[in-house]
């Protein structure tokens, strides 16, 4: 692997190191204690357009503000609903920040998504504007298991055959608003029983990336999913054909989590999944979910 170095003021410098797969590489000599200088940040954000995932290692005991003043220098941050807490309710979080836990306590979960696998997916797609980026920070991991594989979706879309991606350029995709990740039934939703009464966003099947210009698969999560308009056993298959091509190894890349890891990646051009870990294990993250910015 080779390494990019940028020079930056103080004598500081960012290197750039590709993971050699598909997609992602490392930041290497940024502290994301500080917030990032205009310079830092340029460099940042062009690794993040070639890799589509970055990883900043070796940042034990990050605080939630820290989290926060680096995802919001990257865009608009969204916010929970509902003021959420940790470790029993005794620290109170900023709404930027959501956690990702099986942590229990006092017979309540502290976070979301539990111990079991998170399917492949993007996330909130089911919205019509879902968010551009995420970034999850480690602050406990289990001894194995819980890694999270990213796979690129330009590749996914390159790769088709010419008339497999003539067949999809103008198709649209149903987006299903009520099962997440984890397979469980979102509050306020009734369990699908045709992907044809599908309750959710509709977007292309191939979109092209506002920053880079390139085209990519957008798909979202497969269960629920429906290509509108076409006949259900159709759109399973075609679906189908589509997942397959797009979660192939070669297009992958897995982080597997230390303690002080942060990965920041983009949701408009990859899909990512969460192996299972021993439930009796403890997993706790903290994650930030990054929006477009509005156009002046």
């Amino acid at each position: 692997m080779s390494a990019q170095a940028n020079a930056l003021p103080q004598g500081n410098k960012i290197s750039v190191v590709p993971t050699g797969a598909a997609l992602g590489a490392d930041i290497v000599g940024y502290d994301m204690r500080r917030a990032p200088t205009a310079e830092a940040l340029a460099v940042i954000e062009q690794a993040w357009a070639d890799h589509l995932v970055l990883r900043f290692r070796g940042n034990p005991g990050l605080a939630a503000d820290h989290l926060i003043a680096f995802s919001s220098a990257l865009g608009p941050l969204d916010k929970r609903p509902v003021k959420g807490s940790i470790r029993g309710g005794t620290n109170d979080l900023p709404l930027e920040i959501n956690v990702i836990s099986n942590i229990i306590v006092d017979g309540k979960p502290i976070g979301g998504l539990g111990a079991g696998e998170a399917e492949w997916h993007s996330d909130m797609t089911y919205k019509d504007v879902p968010p551009k980026a995420s970034c999850l920070y480690s602050l406990e991991i289990p001894p194995a298991g819980g890694g999270t594989s990213f796979v690129n979706m330009y590749k996914a879309y390159e790769d088709l055959p010419p008339a497999l991606k003539q067949r999809v350029e103008n198709l649209k995709c149903v987006h299903d608003a009520s099962i997440n990740s984890t397979g469980e039934l979102r509050e306020g939703y009734a369990r699908v029983t045709d992907p044809r009464d599908t309750v959710g966003a509709i977007h292309p099947v191939v979109k092209v990336h506002p920053v880079t210009g390139r085209k990519c698969l957008f798909l979202g999560r497969r269960r629920n999913a429906y290509l509108v308009g076409l006949p259900l056993e159709e759109s399973e298959a075609l679906l189908d054909e589509l997942w397959a091509r797009s979660t192939r190894p070669e297009a992958r890349w897995t982080q597997i989590w230390q303690v002080g890891d942060a990965i920041l990646w983009d949701n408009r051009c990859t899909m990512h999944q969460r192996d299972a870990f021993d439930a009796s294990s403890r997993r706790l993250m903290y994650r930030t979910q990054i929006g477009e910015r509005l156009a002046a």
